[in-house]
């Protein structure tokens, strides 16, 4: 690791507290210059680290800054999650396709606070601008077939409900099949790519990105998502993203661990948008109204169409928006 990355795990073990130059220069085996540069860079990329004369440097308890420790610290016992955290990626999926591609082991993580060509479904891209989102993604190495691949997706957008839950209080709710939203805004996307096994038809490994809007922009969403984007928390707050990015690790961990079960359905039911509503359902050009019922065990649509047949809908056939005037 190089001086910046063990100061940045010193200070965030410490937060809040000063630490003089010499012990961190001591403990890290460096130079007080050395210490000294590092501060600055750290500063200079956004870090809030305060420097008072014979005190030392601390990372001021108020600061939402992602860093691993930062993630690591909030990790329940027993995930074994290998996180890294970048300043800037293309995009976590393809970083963490990379990682694949050099025989990484299921379990790596990968955060940025922000990305250049994040990725979005049906090849749009993903708005994800720098200190106010979480962008993330994790290697998975499933047993199972291509036509459960919808597990990891579903499991997914109830990791971030329950995170949201836990550190705002407030209950999000899951556009199907994998849009995550909050006072009718959406708040996250997710992404699931799949490498399939030649031999068996199964998944070889599988990306799972997931990309939230943490906090609103100070200038605001892009003119083309403002009527559809929102933010998890309206105000700042102190370490929030790495308690966001934790909690989502911690509650993915848990329901991926039993997901050839499917034992996750109930709560995916329960937090699902529009049940007992009449919706359109959007494949191209045509719309076709029905009224949504719930999900099955696979996760797939259940609706009751205009004639009374009642229809299973696979999440890559169709998108779903409300039967109204307003677009959702």
């Amino acid at each position: 690791m190089s001086v910046k990355e063990d100061l940045t795990s010193l200070l965030e073990q410490s937060r809040g507290e000063f630490v003089s130059g010499e012990e961190i220069a001591q403990r890290l085996g460096c130079t007080r210059g050395a210490v000294w540069k590092a501060v600055r860079s750290l500063q200079d990329r956004g870090f809030s680290i305060e420097a008072v004369k014979n005190r030392g440097y601390r990372l001021a308890s108020d600061c939402d800054l992602l860093t691993a420790e930062g993630v690591k610290k909030y990790l329940e016992s027993g995930v074994g999650a290998d996180v890294e955290v970048f300043d800037c990626v293309d995009s976590t999926n393809n970083v963490v396709r990379r990682y694949a591609s050099e025989g990484a082991q299921e379990g790596k993580v990968i955060i940025a606070q922000r990305q250049t060509g994040g990725k979005g479904r049906l090849g749009r891209s993903f708005y994800s601008p720098p200190q106010t989102g979480l962008y993330m993604s994790f290697l998975l190495k499933p047993d199972m077939q291509v036509s459960q691949a919808v597990r990891i997706t579903t499991c997914a957008a109830l990791a971030v409900c329950d995170a949201v839950e836990q550190t705002t209080g407030q209950k999000p709710a899951i556009k199907w099949v994998n849009d995550v939203y909050l006072n009718g805004k959406k708040i996250c996307g997710i992404l699931t790519e799949a490498s399939l096994s030649l031999e068996n038809g199964g998944v070889d490994y599988a990306v799972l990105g997931i990309g939230v809007n943490v906090y609103e922009p100070e200038e605001g969403f892009p003119a083309e998502i403002r009527d559809i984007a929102g933010a998890a928390c309206a105000n700042r707050q102190a370490d929030l993203r790495n308690k966001l990015a934790a909690g989502i690790i911690n509650s993915f961990s848990h329901y991926y661990s039993d997901i050839r079960s499917g034992g996750f359905r109930d709560e995916y039911s329960r937090r699902l948008m529009w049940k007992g509503e009449r919706i359109l359902m959007i494949n191209g050009s045509r719309k076709t109204p029905c009224t949504l019922v719930d999900v099955d065990d696979e996760c797939r649509l259940e609706v009751v169409l205009e004639n009374g047949e009642h229809k299973l809908i696979s999440s890559g056939e169709i998108s779903i928006r409300r039967n109204s005037s307003s677009e959702v």
